[in-house]
């Protein structure tokens, strides 16, 4: 007779003592930041005016109106889970005539255009599943990270309607899956190129333009960062701070390049780490923002966590917000726009912040409440406004695809 493994065990109980708190807060945060359902879960997001662009494990990519929660855009042609999408403005900065660059686990890239939905170009980008995108505007290049561990730079000044993305350079430097990448510009033919892998491990390149066009653009590693114990989850740059957050439960900033050293600073003495519970899956750094705020937040499990950070040396926890009954995956600024009540074409401009989860929901809160969050109170309840589900060729994850996801999203 077998014997039923004790530790599947005390597993199967685990989860079942987590699926039933979670049961439970889902019915507690049910009305909290005025939450809208979507179909699947938002494996990318992003902001753009009033509308959020949402890659969906649901294998679309979805234009959503964040004022009342309608889908205006479907972008239906992949046959996978959407990971990852950019937009490349036709008139750099303009944020008008877009095209939407989307990656997906069925290994390819697609083009779009946001007004017709029109699917522009396919390009064949990977041998395993595409995990970020990056556009660097003034180089006229989209990168792409892959399961692969390859990392890919395509031509954007050449893209045209039915045909593959130009691959004008790749880098094989990583052991394990890259799954962020951010850049800061230094002219139309050169950028530093910052590549993230699942093992913690950044790597720091120099891109340089070819003379020759059809030579394409050269690599060259320039440095490697190892502060982080395992997987990082996002990564952005600004204003010479490299932010990453970590499933090794950390935030990290540093100084890049590395200020030198002079004679009243012989040594710059690292910045500690802004330690977390859990695996802190996404940070939104105000200071590289428009509003150049002293501020971070971080979505680490379920809550959203704001620090001030004007003293990088002594970060100091604000407040948290119990925000979703699943883990946060991404924060997002919003600037939204209302109209004035009495002022015909006049709008009032307030700083919102958009998150997303495991738990199917974008929720908004707005910023001055999550600095400085009101007396809890019995909480009034609101409509959840639901995206419409797909009706027709919708997308269904294979058993294989579905735990792949959940290795993806898991805890490592």
């Amino acid at each position: 007779m077998q014997h039923p493994d004790a530790s599947n065990l005390l597993r199967a109980e685990a989860e079942l003592v987590l699926e039933e708190s979670r049961r439970q807060k889902a019915e507690k945060t049910k009305t909290l930041g005025s939450p809208i359902e979507i179909p699947g879960k938002a494996l990318g997001i992003e902001i753009r005016g009033n509308n959020a662009w949402i890659a969906e494990n649901t294998a679309v990519a979805r234009k959503l109106d964040l004022e009342t929660g309608k889908t205006l855009q479907l972008f239906r042609g992949h046959s996978a889970p959407v990971t990852s999408l950019a937009f490349f403005d036709r008139a750099t900065g303009s944020g008008v005539d877009g095209i939407l660059i989307t990656g997906s686990w069925d290994k390819t890239i697609k083009l779009w255009d946001t007004e017709t939905k029109e699917c522009l170009s396919t390009t064949p980008a990977h041998t395993d599943f595409v995990k970020a995108l990056l556009v660097i505007p003034s180089c006229h290049l989209l990168v792409s990270a892959g399961s692969d561990k390859v990392i890919r730079l395509w031509d954007l000044s050449t893209c045209q309607k039915g045909q593959p993305l130009r691959c004008v350079g790749s880098i094989s430097a990583h052991t394990r899956p890259a799954a962020c990448l951010c850049a800061h510009e230094i002219s139309d033919t050169e950028c530093v190129l910052y590549t993230a892998d699942t093992m913690g491990i950044i790597k720091v390149w120099k891109l340089t333009k070819e003379a020759d066009q059809a030579a394409g653009w050269r690599s060259t590693l320039q440095e490697e960062l190892t502060y982080h114990r395992t997987r990082i989850n996002e990564m952005l740059y600004g204003h010479g701070q490299l932010w990453t957050a970590s499933s090794d439960e950390t935030v990290r900033v540093i100084q890049h390049p590395t200020p030198a050293a002079t004679s009243s600073s012989p040594s710059t003495k690292p910045i500690p780490p802004i330690t977390h519970p859990v695996a802190v899956k996404a940070i939104l750094p105000l200071s590289l923002t428009p509003l150049s705020e002293p501020y971070v937040l971080t979505g680490a499990g379920d809550i959203i966590r704001v620090y001030d950070v004007s003293s990088l040396d002594e970060p100091e926890l604000l407040c948290e917000t119990d925000a979703h009954w699943h883990d946060v995956t991404a924060l997002r600024l919003w600037m939204r726009h209302t109209p004035i009540e009495g002022n015909p074409g006049l709008f009032k401009r307030e700083p919102w912040i958009v998150s997303a989860s495991l738990d199917g929901t974008i929720r908004k809160w707005r910023l001055a409440e999550l600095l400085n969050p009101p007396a809890k109170s019995e909480d009034i309840a609101k409509p959840v406004v639901t995206a419409p589900a797909l009706k027709e060729n919708t997308y269904k994850m294979s058993e294989e695809e579905e735990r792949e996801l959940a290795e993806l999203m898991a805890e490592d």
